[in-house]
């Protein structure tokens, strides 16, 4: 009986068409960063906690919009070819829906909060249900599907339903999440990236991420 080499056959999966990879550096990076914002802000800078509250609630609706697109595109995907392979991660996506719906009431609950210290105790409420939500999708984001997916379907196959998702977004969306997964990304993956979408998308496209993304990148 033939052995398999187990170096062999990560560096063939680590070459496969991974469509968690770069959207999932994105809202690492989104989630870290709006996460710092909360945890410093000046709950006394009215302008600073508005835009801090801002953060949070576009957080927010990344989160659901990203939820939402696994579970049309991606989990149909696999629940085709492997039954019940979904079920956990699925009641997972259960979870953190009603996790946003308590951190947009925390925002709620902060920006009705007159000046007073009412406001410190607010922010930190605030911040410490974002730094549980942020530690559970950072957990929840490490179990990647990708094997299911690689064994039954091809590159191509998969690239096509990366395409289905970027296609049922609006323009803005896409833009939003260009915003941060871009800069998240290392140089290869990035000139990868917008190679694609040079010879996939009309040239105003590709103007409108790069207006999105240079004032992040150096």
């Amino acid at each position: 009986m033939q052995q398999r080499d187990p170096a062999a056959a990560h560096t063939a999966f680590a070459r496969r068409m991974n469509i968690y990879a770069n959207i999932h550096k994105g809202l690492r990076t989104m989630m870290t960063d709006t996460l710092a914002t909360v945890g410093c802000v000046d709950v006394y800078d009215r302008t600073a906690l508005d835009a801090a509250c801002t953060s949070v609630l576009e957080l927010c609706d990344a989160c659901s919009s990203h939820l939402f697109h696994e579970n049309k595109f991606v989990h149909p995907a696999m629940e085709v070819c492997r039954p019940g392979s979904t079920a956990h991660i699925a009641a997972e996506h259960d979870e953190h829906l009603a996790a946003i719906a308590e951190i947009r009431a925390a925002v709620s609950e902060l920006c009705d909060v007159c000046r007073s210290p009412a406001n410190e105790q607010a922010a930190l409420e605030l911040y410490r249900k974002l730094a549980l939500f942020v530690g559970e999708n950072f957990v929840h984001m490490h179990v990647e599907h990708n094997r299911v997916l690689w064994a039954c379907y091809s590159d191509e196959e998969l690239q096509k339903l990366e395409g289905r998702i970027v296609a049922a977004m609006p323009l803005a969306e896409s833009l939003m999440f260009m915003r941060w997964m871009v800069p998240a990304m290392n140089p290869a993956e990035r000139a990868m990236l917008l190679t694609g979408i040079q010879s996939t998308a009309p040239a105003r496209v590709l103007s409108a991420v790069l207006d999105v993304v240079q004032p992040y990148l150096s």
